[in-house]
């Protein structure tokens, strides 16, 4: 796999704005680099990767939406002397719905848990599938072997997916800016909505999201979109694994460090300070958004001064908001709410020469910006949510006063990093006030302590330390290995030690593929003879649902014990079979006949009948709805009245009724307990393989094959690592 250390020749960024605004004139087109986190990071990798610095070396190539009045540029006009950018044109209607639409209306109210605000229009979609189409064009025009194809953030979330199906080498990383969701919000997306999405996003080698929380997040959508299995921190596919991370961003901690002891930052705040007559600052900045929790913000200022009178005519809170689609019926209502909680503030407490609220709706400049880093008492940031914050780690690298207190709230991902802020609920207006009092009589040794602690973790946690964990990242990723978490030298060598071993093998998705008709699953060529090989050296024992005479037939000619229908029946090499099960077969009418209404609302599932247990198979059955009746099938079966206590299995595509006197797990037990055995591995993928591993002393291997959450210890990604893992053990 390539690597930081020079195998990429080129690196692609793919994102949804180029890197820099672009301005033309009658004569000229003007091009003005924008300073933001990700550019930053990406010209100090250029650095790293030795794509700077030689004449000859290829320049970054980034790839961003453009407005249609540039159409008419030559492309040679979009390149400077860090990057070569590819314009994405695209009709404005469908970008109306792409980005006004599907990309805000949707994914960004839906991932900041403002599920309300979204408006789930087909539409959206339709232009979002379009506009992901229009970045795969441009980019497979330029793409090369060797290049480094790096996408950001929501609004192309399908791109990874699609650049894999037209270029299946290509090396891929996406990274993920605003929060990832838990399942319970995901799954308020139509159903081919958040596989396509989910599904987009795994075309890549390498996943990156901000803190630990949204990578589990991440974790627990794939499991219950896509029932994929994860191992660690990879997502196992079938013939690659992904690598998932946590890479929180940061900031360029010394352009801000220095930058605060510029001249023209000091006399403007000199400035500041005399015209808010040296009152103690509380300063917070953001762009006009629901997510950023302004209006609590103010809320609990307006507590605060309510329960501390002493401090009237002693504080000043700077509120600067950021201009930011405010042409949008739902932001302006939000304006108007901030603008009318300020007035009132102002109002209830302001004096002639004193306004508790100095309030801007505008865009600072970075002299500003600094101005006000520098010269606050406190940084109020607080947003209900918010995938990192920038904000705060820019005032505390521009703090090399070491004072300054950070009000920060915990839904923020940079608290995880911070914790020597005053972390605070947003929502608690109680509580922010009484931060706010904290702060303002913070001793300055106490400030000085926690602002030094703060410094040092972004300066070493910076920007650019970001984005090379990130392509460190790479070497992670897996292609032939065995996808396990199964600690294979101990594995091995506990094999080798023993004495007397006994192997516990399920038949389907374990030794033999799944397949669609389960008459024709079997196994393959390759591990017929290694079992045949361990059973000479090992108590191997093939424990299955199936009926006798299919593992019959499927192990004929291997010297092993065969277990049919969870337990019932057992046989030993060269004995007849031995029926453990002799439950009366009365119950087994009534389970058929409820059984039968299913198989006739879904034509291609069948009923199996076996000697001790009834099942009814729906793999092949396409219906959406077909999980939620197999769920209200499983239901109803449980509740018939029977004298026989059964157990209802919930399986792989297979819901299956058998007594409940024996299982996978009482035949386990009662085998390795006929024995001193010092060496047991068991192997199974589905729902009644669980009784097995419960019932499996402690020190066993019992290893769950698949996704799923699991009472086994370890865990094989697919089918085909069991047959990785049989021929470890038969070279042993």
């Amino acid at each position: 796999m390539n690597n930081l250390n020079g195998t990429f020749t080129r690196l692609i960024i793919v994102a949804y704005r180029l890197p820099f605004s672009i301005k033309k004139t009658k004569d000229e087109v003007s091009l003005f680099q924008n300073s933001g986190g990700l550019v930053s990071a990406v010209l100090s990798l250029a650095e790293r990767m030795g794509q700077t610095g030689d004449e000859h070396a290829p320049k970054i190539h980034w790839i961003g939406h453009c407005d249609n009045s540039l159409k008419t540029i030559e492309q040679s006009a979009f390149e400077n002397e860090h990057f070569v950018a590819h314009p994405v044109f695209v009709d404005d209607d469908i970008h109306q719905a792409f980005y006004e639409g599907f990309c805000n209306e949707i994914i960004w109210p839906l991932f900041h848990y403002f599920p309300s605000f979204a408006s789930f229009q087909e539409s959206y979609f339709d232009a979002y599938q379009q506009v992901n189409t229009r970045f795969l064009e441009e980019l497979t025009s330029i793409i090369e072997p060797g290049d480094l194809v790096w996408i950001h953030d929501f609004q192309l979330m399908l791109l990874p997916e699609m650049l894999r199906k037209a270029v299946p080498d290509a090396t891929i990383g996406y990274f993920f800016h605003i929060p990832f969701p838990t399942y319970e919000i995901i799954k308020l997306l139509p159903r081919t909505w958040r596989q396509a999405l989910v599904g987009g996003i795994l075309g890549s080698d390498v996943i990156g999201f901000h803190t630990a929380d949204y990578t589990q997040h991440f974790f627990q959508n794939v499991a219950e979109v896509l029932a994929l299995p994860i191992i660690e921190q990879r997502i196992v596919l079938a013939d690659r694994s992904v690598y998932v991370g946590d890479f929180p961003i940061s900031i360029d901690f010394t352009k801000f460090d220095e930058g605060s002891q510029a001249e023209a930052v000091l006399k403007t705040r000199r400035q500041h300070k005399q015209l808010l007559r040296q009152n103690k600052i509380i300063f917070s900045v953001d762009r006009l958004d629901y997510s950023k929790g302004i209006t609590y913000r103010l809320q609990g200022y307006e507590r605060f001064l309510t329960q501390n009178p002493d401090w009237h005519d002693r504080v000043t809170f700077v509120m600067t908001v950021v201009p930011s689609r405010d042409r949008i019926s739902h932001y302006q209502e939000i304006k108007r709410e901030i603008e009318e909680t300020v007035g009132r503030i102002n109002g209830l407490f302001g004096t002639i020469g004193w306004r508790p609220v100095v309030y801007s709706y505008l865009s600072l400049t970075f002299t500003e910006l600094l101005s006000l880093y520098t010269g606050c008492d406190i940084a109020l940031i607080t947003p209900i949510r918010d995938g990192m914050n920038l904000v705060c780690k820019e005032f505390v690298a521009s703090r090399r006063d070491n004072q300054g207190v950070l009000i920060l709230s915990e839904l923020a991902g940079a608290a995880q990093e911070l914790p020597d802020a005053l972390i605070i609920n947003p929502t608690d207006t109680q509580e922010v006030a009484t931060a706010i009092k904290d702060a303002l009589d913070m001793p300055v040794q106490e400030q000085k302590r926690r602002m030094k602690k703060m410094r040092q973790h972004i300066q070493n946690h910076n920007v650019f330390r970001w984005s090379h964990n990130f392509l460190g990242a790479f070497s992670q990723t897996q292609t032939t290995e065995m996808a396990t978490n199964l600690p294979v030298p101990e594995f091995s060598e506990a094999y080798q030690k023993a004495q007397h071993r006994l192997l516990l093998f399920d038949f389907d998705g374990t030794l033999a593929p799944i397949v669609n008709d389960p008459a024709k699953a079997q196994l393959s060529n390759n591990i017929r003879p290694m079992l045949d090989r361990l059973a000479q050296k090992n108590d191997l024992v093939i424990i299955s649902g199936r009926n006798r005479a299919f593992l019959e037939k499927a192990m004929e000619a291997l010297p092993v014990t065969l277990v049919a229908e969870h337990g019932a029946f057992i046989k030993k090499p060269e004995q007849d079979w031995q029926q453990l099960d002799l439950t009366d077969s009365d119950w087994v009418e009534p389970i058929r006949a409820t059984m039968s209404d299913y198989t006739a609302l879904f034509p291609e599932s069948f009923i199996e009948q076996k000697e001790t247990a009834i099942a009814w198979h729906f793999r092949m059955v396409q219906a959406d709805d077909v999980e939620g009746k197999a769920i209200e099938l499983a239901t109803m079966l449980r509740n018939i009245p029977t004298a026989t206590k059964l157990t209802v299995i919930q399986g792989n595509k297979v819901i299956e009724v058998k007594p409940e006197l024996h299982s996978k797990g009482t035949i386990a037990q009662k085998l390795f307990e006929q024995d001193n055995y010092d060496f047991i591995v068991s192997i199974g993928d589905d729902t009644t393989d669980e009784d097995m591993f419960r019932q499996l002393p402690n020190w066993a291997y019992t290893l769950k094959v698949g996704p799923g959450i699991s009472f086994a210890r370890y865990q094989l990604a697919r089918q085909r690592d069991v047959e990785m893992l049989l021929e470890l053990i038969d070279q042993s």
